[in-house]
């Protein structure tokens, strides 16, 4: 069996100091623009050209890109080049492309998504002007997946892991050197951090170059569309894209719904969503990511019998990453909002109302975090349809939630409803795996994950009342709930894993030895 834990452990280290960084960010965010006006335009400009990210960048590009690639690679260098270099190509023309129309358009762009922003004034305009500087970001990330893609089949995942740290600093660092500038002459300073996303993108692609030309890609001025690699690739693309499209449509009609809520509310989402892709971003993505060139590269050897097992293993392991830290931050999710966002123009409102997202969001990380993971394995089989028909079927079920329950929950319907529907595409996917990659143990799998969950709501009870204990005895002072949050979540992982080991849950102990391993 193929062991991922080197290679997830080196995307969690890149990832992480990406997500502090992008915590940073947020902090940097939050203290200069609150959740308000300003803030509302910018989060709504940004989803547009986020939309299309998610369709060409990342997730798509990387189920159809890495499978082919892989079958390439065993063809030679020169091979794998010349592929590499088509898709490259066609990214440079069809991105480019929409990025220009996205500018051109970006007006009208605004009026359409943030319709529920037209009764303040200069509300849709901000919108529309914002969306217009962003929308170059769409090539520059599309351009860094595809260097993520190419160094993940050369089994190479830090430097792809610790690239968005570079988008996210510059994300920081532009705001901050324009805010003066900005506001001494009477322009909105949120211009600032629209051009910062922009300037991210392009360090985000940039700083993968050296580590590319390392691991041997030579640039080659290929384009060849009737290529049957390219018509392979594509083949697997256009479903990861339409079942992609569902779940991000879903998210624009989630903004066009939001925007009619109180003013705010679209801003408390993106804050908590920040928080919420932490445990995310590192573990639950990272071992998908680790997950798919490996299953690929089974595929390629004839050796599709062991995908049952390596698969059983990385969900295993996934679940003994996201379910404990996921418990910590909920239990924690009102002191974690505070230290990270309460100052400048967020007041302790907010935190209470981006707090209670969180905990909602939080529910739904273990559950996406399998379904990234169970989608490779049919990815790297060459099948993107099963993915796509689950997840339209789980956009259906978010989008009549979120209508039903808006009226009653106001914003707090769209992190349930999100949640929800993870679960639901989780379980379609469960029932077609079979059919895919023979039989597979779900039970044990199931016995193992409610181990898992009982041992983590002890750890995270443990950490709350340990802060709390802290807090009252010291007072609330910033580094009070500081060093509260710190010890307390220190605790609640030591009391998980005495308890997961007096319940019977060996599996923890040896994926603690498998990281430490060198």
């Amino acid at each position: 069996m193929a062991d991922i834990a080197k290679g997830v452990r080196s995307f969690t280290i890149g990832t992480a100091i990406s997500r502090v960084m992008g915590l940073v960010r947020e902090v940097v965010m939050s203290h200069f623009f609150g959740a308000g006006f300003a803030m509302d335009a910018f989060n709504a400009a940004f989803r547009i050209p986020n939309f299309l990210r998610d369709l060409f960048a990342e997730n798509a590009l990387s189920a159809a890109f890495v499978p082919v690639l892989t079958s390439e690679k065993t063809k030679g260098k020169d091979a794998q080049n010349l592929f590499a270099s088509n898709i490259l190509n066609t990214l440079l023309i069809v991105v480019g492309v929409i990025s220009i129309a996205g500018i051109f358009f970006s007006p009208w762009l605004a009026k359409f998504i943030a319709f529920g922003f037209k009764d303040v004034p200069g509300k849709v305009e901000l919108t529309g002007s914002l969306t217009a500087i962003i929308f170059p970001f769409l090539l520059f990330i599309a351009l860094g997946a595809w260097a993520m893609s190419y160094l993940n089949t050369e089994s190479a995942f830090f430097v792809p892991s610790l690239a968005p740290s570079f988008f996210n600093l510059f994300s920081i660092l532009t705001p901050i050197a324009l805010f003066a500038f900005f506001t001494k002459r009477g322009i909105n300073p949120i211009y600032g951090l629209a051009l910062g996303v922009t300037v991210g993108g392009l360090m985000q692609f940039g700083v993968q170059l050296p580590r590319l030309v390392q691991k041997g890609f030579r640039y080659k001025f290929h384009l060849d569309f009737r290529n049957p690699e390219f018509i392979r690739a594509m083949a697997l693309f256009l479903p990861v894209v339409i079942g992609l499209s569902g779940e991000r449509i879903n998210v624009l009609v989630n903004t066009m719904l939001v925007t009619s809520l109180q003013e705010g509310s679209i801003s408390w989402l993106n804050y908590a969503f920040r928080i919420m892709h932490l445990p995310l971003g590192m573990f639950g993505i990272a071992v998908g990511t680790v997950a798919l060139p490996t299953f690929a590269r089974l595929i390629a050897e004839g050796a599709r019998d062991k995908i049952p097992r390596t698969l059983s293993d990385s969900l295993k392991m996934v679940l003994f990453l996201t379910i404990p830290s996921s418990a910590l931050i909920a239990f924690l999710a009102n002191p974690i909002t505070a230290l990270i966002y309460e100052h400048g123009r967020f007041h302790a409102a907010d935190t209470a109302a981006t707090a209670s997202i969180l905990v909602l969001y939080i529910l739904g990380v273990p559950f996406v975090s399998i379904l990234r993971n169970v989608a490779v394995a049919f990815y790297a089989c060459h099948d993107a349809r099963s993915p796509m028909l689950a997840s339209v079927a789980s956009v259906v079920v978010n989008l009549v939630l979120n209508l039903s329950l808006m009226r009653v929950l106001g914003v707090l319907a769209f992190p349930l409803s999100a949640s929800i529907a993870a679960v639901v595409n989780i379980l379609i996917l469960f029932l077609l795996l079979p059919r895919k990659i023979g039989a597979f143990p779900l039970g044990g799998l199931a016995v193992y994950a409610a181990r898992l969950a009982a041992a983590s709501a002890v750890g995270g009870a443990a950490a709350f009342g340990l802060f709390r204990a802290l807090v009252s005895a010291a007072g609330p002072a910033y580094l009070i709930k500081l060093a509260g949050v710190v010890l307390g979540g220190a605790a609640g992982l030591l009391v998980f894993y005495a308890v997961s080991r007096l319940i019977g849950v060996p599996e923890v102990r040896m994926y603690v030895g498998r990281f430490l391993k060198k």
